[in-house]
């Protein structure tokens, strides 16, 4: 794994407006992720995990804090802006796919490059290539409609990776699909991930699949709890296991200092 800084997350806060008064979603969430590492977030629904991660990847803006995302500072930029970068550094798995309907297989997985400009012949080849490393290639002048929701999410995975993103957004990729799609799923994410040196970070109900990551963020209540290396991959990375104590001892102080009964009740609930 580099030494190189992906994504750094500065004491992001996200609140919306509500008949009710301000709802924030997320509090002051703080951690860096090195390029090539894989992160899990985890945590009960409600918690602010998919909000983090569309945060994270540029597709809403902060009511506070900051992202730098590739070297780039999101509070920064416009909407086209953050678009541009979204579109040559990142990829992204929605938990409902997302395909266009009226394209099909092949011609969802060339949209990122054609929003570039940058389609034709070997554009083609290269999407071509992705769908069958993902187990489509019979499939690829078939509509969304007539593919079944494992195979939706493979091309939603293809298209992900055709921009050779530099990092990889998931949210609950395989909660949607059976037992065996979802791990067949999972399967092609590391694998690609491993193969092409991406950062990962995903969104997941699911405890193994957290596990698979070198690190599971943990959130509750749109505050971080914990902050822990699971010891795959880089696990031995002294470096990388210091900065999540840190981070994690500084949720809990921040946490303490806002609610002097924060960790009572958490206890309770527990």
């Amino acid at each position: 794994m580099s030494d190189e800084t992906m994504l750094k997350v500065e004491r992001l806060t996200k609140t919306y407006a509500t008949a009710g008064g301000p709802l924030t979603v997320l509090r002051e969430v703080s951690f860096e992720l090195g390029a090539g590492a894989s992160m899990a977030v985890v945590g009960p629904s409600g918690s602010g995990k998919t909000t983090l991660l569309g945060l994270c990847a540029g597709l809403d803006r902060a009511s506070g804090g900051n992202v730098v995302l590739a070297g780039e500072a999101l509070s920064a930029l416009d909407e086209d802006a953050r678009a541009r970068v979204r579109n040559q550094h990142v990829g992204f798995v929605f938990q409902n796919f997302q395909l266009v309907p009226t394209l099909t297989a092949l011609e969802n997985v060339l949209v990122p490059v054609e929003l570039r400009g940058q389609g034709g012949t070997r554009a083609e080849a290269a999407a071509g290539d992705l769908l069958a490393r993902v187990g489509l290639a019979d499939r690829q002048s078939h509509y969304p409609v007539q593919l079944s929701g494992g195979e939706q999410q493979r091309v939603a995975l293809a298209r992900a990776f055709m921009n050779e993103p530099k990092i990889l957004f998931c949210d609950e990729p395989v909660g949607n699909l059976d037992g065996e799609n979802a791990t067949a799923m999972v399967e092609l994410i590391f694998g690609l991930n491993r193969e092409m040196g991406t950062t990962l970070v995903l969104v997941t109900h699911d405890n193994e699949l957290a596990r698979r990551c070198q690190r599971i963020l943990r959130l509750k209540g749109g505050i971080v709890i914990s902050d822990e290396m699971t010891g795959v991959g880089g696990g031995d990375d002294e470096a990388l296991r210091l900065a999540a104590a840190a981070a994690t001892a500084k949720a809990r102080a921040e946490a303490k200092l806002r609610d002097p009964n924060y960790f009572l009740r958490r206890e309770e609930s527990e």
